[in-house]
């Protein structure tokens, strides 16, 4: 059910019965000293594979790169300014919307990317009205933030309690090493659990923040865990948006 592994003529019938699409969007940026750079977008396309197999629903590619300028004092991560992001996302709905998609879901791996998705959705909304008007397609769009699901936030809480954090927590970390069981990592975090607060711009969060996590130890991470909260998350997509990608 993936859009890259599809001719274009097993898409169009797909279309001749289905609508809606999935789309995993994430972030390429730092997570701790053992977690992947691509946590954001690894976890999301992960959900969203498994989601697309149990909804009988095309995936589209996952857009891996999102706005994590905040990141950037630690190398390797990456950004793109909101305004470019805006443009990426309303560009990605309105090329899949000429091909009749109408229902598109985005499963979102990174806190910092939702004003910005929320904002192309109307950017998307406000184009086919003022291109098309009364004909513009009926097209609809949601978000989804995996992390954030009631039975993921859940799971998370029993497992970890107040070590989950919120940067480079140990569920995203069990997602990826669930994802890629040959990628763990498992250095020395001093502290195990790492500190909370708040920052501004990257260099603050450096200062404040200097192995880059955010009251998290994801020492506690494993692929048994990342593979139970898939398993929410999903079941989360499934009863909730099923629906909504039939439509």
């Amino acid at each position: 059910m993936r859009l890259q592994l599809s001719t274009w003529p097993e898409v169009a019938d797909y279309l001749s019965t289905r609508r809606g699409v999935i789309i995993p969007i994430g972030s390429t940026e730092q997570h701790g000293p053992s977690g992947l750079i691509g946590t954001d977008a690894i976890t999301a396309e992960v959900v969203s594979w498994r989601a697309g197999e149990v909804l009988d629903t095309l995936v589209a590619p996952t857009i891996a790169v999102g706005m994590a300028h905040h990141h950037m004092a630690f190398p390797g991560s990456m950004t793109l300014r909101p305004s470019t992001l805006i443009a990426v996302i309303r560009d990605t709905i309105l090329a899949l919307s000429s091909h009749g998609f109408t229902r598109f879901l985005f499963v979102n791996g990174h806190g910092g990317n939702i004003p910005s998705i929320q904002s192309a959705f109307y950017e998307a909304y406000e184009e086919m009205r003022v291109h098309h008007g009364d004909g513009a397609p009926d097209i609809a769009c949601q978000l989804c933030s995996w992390f954030s699901s009631p039975a993921v936030e859940a799971l998370a809480s029993e497992a970890f309690g107040d070590a989950e954090g919120s940067h480079a927590t140990p569920s995203e970390v069990s997602v990826t090493w669930h994802a890629y069981p040959d990628q763990q990592r498992t250095p020395v975090l001093n502290p195990p659990v790492a500190p909370q607060g708040r920052f501004t711009d990257s260099r603050d969060f450096r200062r404040a923040f200097p192995d880059g996590r955010i009251g998290s130890n994801p020492a506690l991470a494993t692929p048994e865990l990342g593979a139970r909260f898939v398993e929410v998350a999903v079941d989360y997509i499934a009863t909730t948006y099923g629906d909504f990608l039939k439509g």
